[in-house]
């Protein structure tokens, strides 16, 4: 019975998912909608996105520096960190801040509108309100995890400069020409693209969870948690495979 009960949910997150992409290929397009959830999104996330990334780059390099003058390397400070946070600590700071910020918040929004069956008025009115209220909204996520992605990065690079500034007064400009003669192509397509499955992994698993949430009280809170559990479990997976897939390819230009 339980394995029944597995199988019918598995059917049930494919067809959400088909039906996600399927929707978003097709026009007409809720522009108006799906702008206003990417302002949402950013407004939410944007300062405490910064403010994290701002001392993750401060506290990684910091944490760095003692292991490079070991070994009479302080020079390559900017390098070393431009490479932690470029390839793996600003997106996955960030992924895991949109996770528990955004998740939540729309896999509750959706499951308190399911309770008090405003989705289902807005069927009878005539719209769809998986086009509007799904589909948007991982488009929206989607779209916005790489450029908050860009931001997070600059701001801990921004972080790491601080420290750099502070023991060896280096300048602004050295910094950056260091940090970005180190970093490759590969480099700045990973840390844009990987976030797009973060983004959409997200709007994925929040909206489903809100959508198809038990019409009680008890659903929303059920529907959050879940929402942000299920959400950093995934980032998790992505980015481990993420790695394993780079590995791969930089293994076969070698």
């Amino acid at each position: 019975m339980k394995a029944e009960l597995l199988f019918v949910q598995i059917a049930k997150v494919f067809i959400f998912v088909k039906n996600v992409v399927w929707e978003s290929l097709l026009p007409p397009y809720e522009w108006k909608e799906i702008l206003k959830q990417c302002y949402v999104v950013g407004v939410k996330t944007i300062f405490l996105i910064g403010f994290i990334a701002l001392v993750a780059g401060y506290v990684f390099a910091k944490q760095s520096l003692p292991s490079l003058q070991s070994f009479g390397a302080e020079s390559w400070l900017p390098s070393l960190v431009a490479i932690g946070i470029i390839r793996s600590l600003g997106p996955l700071i960030t992924a895991l801040v949109c996770a528990g910020k955004l998740g939540s918040s729309i896999g509750a929004e959706l499951s308190s509108m399911n309770v008090t069956e405003q989705i289902d008025s807005m069927d009878v009115s005539g719209i769809s309100p998986f086009r509007y209220l799904v589909v948007t909204r991982v488009i929206a996520v989607t779209l916005m995890l790489p450029v908050l992605v860009a931001y997070a990065d600059a701001i801990g690079l921004f972080g790491a400069f601080l420290l750099a500034n502070k023991i060896s007064e280096t300048s602004l400009a050295l910094y950056f020409n260091q940090v970005f003669n180190r970093l490759s192509f590969e480099d700045l397509a990973t840390t844009l693209i990987k976030p797009f499955f973060f983004g959409l992994s997200i709007g994925l698993i929040s909206t489903y969870q809100g959508y198809f949430s038990k019409r009680a009280t008890v659903g929303v809170g059920k529907a959050a948690n879940s929402s942000v559990v299920v959400s950093m479990i995934t980032i998790f997976i992505i980015d481990f495979t993420s790695i394993q897939v780079i590995q791969f390819f930089r293994n076969l230009n070698e």
